[in-house]
């Protein structure tokens, strides 16, 4: 399943902050030439409760939360309107390592979005912006770390969101 060496992941010494964690994580994927490191499974429900998910990209990290970008009107733009929660999923098969986020989905302003349009790969200068576009944010209540051993030792770290910051809990 995992065809080389895996990293360790030592518990005890793991950062308090989870979006520290997360991207010394995503900079190890970068480092160990990952393909796609920046993509990431969206989930997302309906009004009704019925699931579902697919693949975007990252577009970026802030204190906003994480973020990334869709149609308003697409279906993932419906189902986080009318939920306004959402899971992404991170995996990097080559380091057996993964990492899953869940929280509250907020829309960014419609000049950060704009700005997010412009920077896609395609559009030219003075191309006419997109006003269904829309770059969100998940801020996140939980994040979940995994990782990988050939022993079928795994080992994973929840962080929860609390009042003064970040619980770390072992499962």
């Amino acid at each position: 399943m995992f065809a080389g060496p895996l990293p360790d992941f030592e518990l005890d010494s793991a950062l308090d902050d989870p979006e520290e964690l997360f991207v010394e994580w995503l900079e190890s994927a970068i480092a160990a030439g990952v393909p796609e490191p920046h993509a990431m499974s969206l989930a997302t429900v309906d009004a009704g409760g019925q699931p579902s998910s697919r693949v975007l990209v990252l577009k970026d990290l802030t204190a906003a939360g994480w973020q990334f970008a869709t149609g308003r009107t697409t279906r993932k733009g419906r189902e986080l309107r009318a939920t306004q929660v959402a899971a992404l999923n991170f995996y990097w098969q080559q380091l057996g390592r993964q990492v899953r986020v869940a929280g509250t989905v907020i829309e960014l302003t419609a000049e950060e979005s704009a700005a997010d349009f412009r920077a896609r790969p395609g559009w030219s200068e003075g191309a006419p912006i997109d006003p269904d576009w829309q770059l969100y944010a998940i801020r996140a209540t939980e994040v979940e770390f995994w990782q990988a051993d050939r022993d079928r030792h795994h080992r994973r770290l929840i962080y929860r969101r609390a009042a003064d910051g970040w619980d770390q809990h072992r499962p």
